[in-house]
């Protein structure tokens, strides 16, 4: 009886790396742009708030190509970063950071903004005020009253990061060892016909994506619960 081959971790281990960094900086932009949008009114206000949306709206591949053609060697961003590192940007774990992360911002941004929204304005407005700058007011009065939905928004951006395919493959590649991450390993495997690596792969990120949505689920099951 044929043995199953061996399961190659390193997908599952860059898929959690790059999940994590994508969601660290969403979270940032993510955050800056709510408060932005919700603070402050500005010529141009829709089109921002339009243009961060749109990652969700688009197809995957056609984000990818974007990507490729804003940040490939011919470009000026790739060959000033090609000047700085020594590398080019694109088909490296940096570029699968690059396309999690502009599918992640979206859902902190909307979430991350309807919850600033319904915090109370008596609160800040008594925090101000008191002598509180608008960054002592946002860390300490705003985002503590707004903290649960946000941290639903973070657990689902992680989640829609581990499992990010089209983007990543356009910009990052199918490079084993290197670029290859959980997604791409996936439709690898099955493509090759390696069907036990596919579906282990299939069943931890699906069993690991479950627990991250039950997370988010039970927070803003919380968040409801307090008001």
């Amino acid at each position: 009886m044929a043995t199953a081959p061996p399961i190659d971790w390193f997908p599952l281990r860059l898929s959690l790396e790059v999940a994590t960094l994508a969601t660290f900086l969403s979270l940032l932009v993510g955050l800056g742009l709510a408060w932005l949008l919700t603070n402050r009114n500005f010529r141009g206000k829709n089109a921002v708030d339009a243009l961060a949306t749109l990652p969700l709206a688009l197809p995957p591949t056609v984000l990818g190509y974007f990507l490729l053609v804003t940040l490939g060697r011919d470009s000026w961003i790739g060959k000033l970063w090609e000047t700085m590192t020594g590398s080019p940007l694109v088909f490296t774990w940096r570029a699968a950071v690059i396309a999690s992360t502009l599918h992640a911002i979206p859902l902190l941004f909307k979430s991350s903004r309807a919850a600033l929204e319904s915090v109370d304005t008596a609160s800040e407005r008594a925090a101000r005020s008191l002598g509180g700058s608008e960054w002592r007011v946002f860390w300490h009065v705003s985002l503590p009253m707004a903290r649960r939905p946000v941290l639903a928004a973070t657990a689902l951006a992680f989640a829609r990061s581990l499992g990010d395919f089209g983007a990543t493959l356009m910009i990052a590649g199918d490079i084993p060892g290197r670029t290859q991450t959980a997604a791409v390993a996936i439709f690898d495997a099955v493509e090759s016909g390696n069907t036990h690596t596919a579906r282990v792969l299939v069943l931890v990120v699906a069993a690991t994506t479950a627990l991250i949505v039950y997370a988010a689920n039970r927070l803003e099951r919380s968040t409801g619960g307090e008001r």
